[in-house]
């Protein structure tokens, strides 16, 4: 088969087969847009000077100090998760009408090697399109928001631009990744002129091995504190092992909570199946029995980006508790109220919007989703329905179906991050001080041959609180995620009536 009739045949289809390469092309281009700007901020150059020297030419902090940029371009790469996640869920939509096309194919001459580089074409031509795209938004981008103020500082690094080398590594390597994935997932399914089967159909339901994940990646998190007062002085280990610690250990206990996902639906699944009466619930419990791995998927992004959001909320808590102590401190001493330091708290308000956008697009995914689940089943809904099922009766099912495992997998993720944040900053500290504070006024104070019969020495004892638990702040994510997945099964419902109709008996 001659490459251009492999592309040819990698962009036909119908409405859902483009409605597919749209929404993969669109998370591309979010994962590149994420991926373009954590690299321009990782290509500001540390201007000259000393070791405190900051780029004085941009506006927030975050970007003028070079010690917080790592930070700044590790959350931006973040962003990119629950994308990725979307584009996984965007890949499965319309996949048993792909199917059917492929079985075609077959039955019309292709090889099963041929089938599979179509399947695999077909994602990385939709990626790359979105690859491009989003560099374009990025060059467009740069120029429109290059807009120095009076000063000549700027609030983006629009003043730099990543190596060509890098640029072309996000471009073209988020569709071989892409591509190579759906290669991977392909390595089970078995395309013939009959149809496409898949392999290894699981019998029994998973094992709570993820929670060993989420121990592993605790334990490791937890170790990082110790390790830094190990490795003080040491320039090396603090530049690669710190950093790569954080990195393994958040993304273990991450995996952990989106594999143990399918753990808890296969046990929601069980418990409705023993104990639940009504037939919305049950048919809900067969179909999360079923297919338990279904929750993993659905709610990766969401869990991900929660987990994120209650270590953010934690980190918080640390901030305003600190600044409480040093306040108390300084008025123990005498010392006049200078205020807080807005610094750490502002840049965890732009945390708090960056978590606010991943669950948007975790909603998204989980939409996308169901939605897909909705259609795939259409023609068993409609079957369901022309024996008598009531459609209220499967909308039920269908709610069961998302909230069940839902609400365990949310309260699991926040649990999660909470420790994470907590394990690195469990606690508040404050040394020991003296200071000299003088009780009389300005004037007497001011004056040295008076100034001494006013001064006292006051010392300050060396402090350590236990940072509170930020339970408002995880109260606000849950409900939030819990929104979403309102939402979501509001929208599968409106799909669900439709296929639904007995027309999908001969049109499925």
């Amino acid at each position: 088969m001659r490459p251009a009739t492999l592309v040819r045949l990698a962009l036909a289809g119908n409405r859902t087969d483009t409605a597919r390469v749209v929404l993969t092309a669109l998370s591309a281009l979010l994962a590149t847009l994420a991926g373009l700007t954590a690299l321009t901020v990782l290509a500001i150059e540390k201007p000259a000077g000393d070791a405190w020297a900051q780029s004085e030419q941009y506006r927030n902090a975050l970007l003028r100090e070079p010690g917080l940029r790592g930070g700044t371009a590790f959350a931006l790469l973040m962003l990119a998760v629950p994308v990725l996640a979307l584009a996984g869920q965007c890949a499965r939509l319309g996949a048993p009408a792909r199917d059917r096309r492929l079985a075609a194919l077959r039955l019309a001459g292709a090889t099963p090697g041929q089938v599979t580089r179509l399947a695999v074409l077909e994602t990385g031509l939709a990626s790359l399109l979105g690859t491009g795209a989003g560099l374009g938004v990025y060059l467009v981008g740069r120029d429109l928001l290059h807009r120095p103020d009076d000063q000549g500082r700027l609030a983006l690094p629009t003043d730099v631009l990543p190596p060509v080398g890098a640029l072309a590594a996000v471009v073209l390597g988020l569709p071989v990744i892409a591509a190579l994935a759906t290669a991977l997932m392909l390595r089970t399914v078995t395309t013939s002129p009959l149809g496409v089967s898949r392999k290894a159909a699981r019998e029994r339901g998973p094992r709570p091995w993820a929670g060993l994940l989420i121990g592993l990646g605790l334990g490791s998190f937890i170790a990082v504190r110790p390790l830094l007062y190990r490795v003080e002085g040491n320039a090396v280990l603090l530049g690669w092992l710190v950093p790569l610690l954080f990195l393994l250990s958040g993304l273990t206990a991450m995996i952990g909570v989106v594999v143990g996902a399918g753990w808890i639906s296969y046990t929601c699944g069980r418990l409705l199946r023993k104990h639940a009466r009504g037939a919305s619930a049950l048919l809900a419990a067969g179909r999360l029995m079923a297919d338990p791995w279904a929750g993993s998927r659905t709610f990766a992004a969401l869990l991900a980006a929660l987990i994120f959001g209650a270590g953010a909320a934690a980190q918080r808590a640390y901030f305003v508790a600190q600044d409480a102590l040093d306040r108390e401190q300084d008025r123990l001493a005498g010392v006049e109220d200078g205020g807080a330091n807005p610094f750490y708290l502002s840049t965890m308000d732009l945390v708090d919007a960056a978590v606010a956008v991943a669950v948007l697009i975790a909603a998204g995914g989980l939409i996308v989703a169901l939605v897909e689940g909705i259609v795939a089943r259409r023609r068993a809904y409609a079957a369901l329905v022309a024996t008598g099922v009531p459609r209220a009766t499967l909308s039920g099912s269908v709610a069961w179906q998302a909230l069940t495992p839902a609400v365990p997998a949310i309260l699991l993720a926040l649990t999660v991050g909470v420790l994470l944040g907590r394990g690195l900053f469990p606690s508040v500290t404050t040394s020991g001080s003296s200071a000299l504070v003088c009780d009389a006024t300005a004037a007497l104070c001011d004056d040295p041959a008076t100034r001494d019969q006013y001064t006292h020495l006051v010392q300050t004892a060396a402090t350590e609180r236990t940072v509170a638990v930020p339970l408002e702040h995880l109260a606000w994510l849950g409900a939030g995620a819990l929104a979403a997945v309102l939402v979501t099964v509001g929208v599968g419902l409106l799909f669900l009536r439709v296929s639904t109709a007995v027309d999908e008996l001969r049109t499925a």
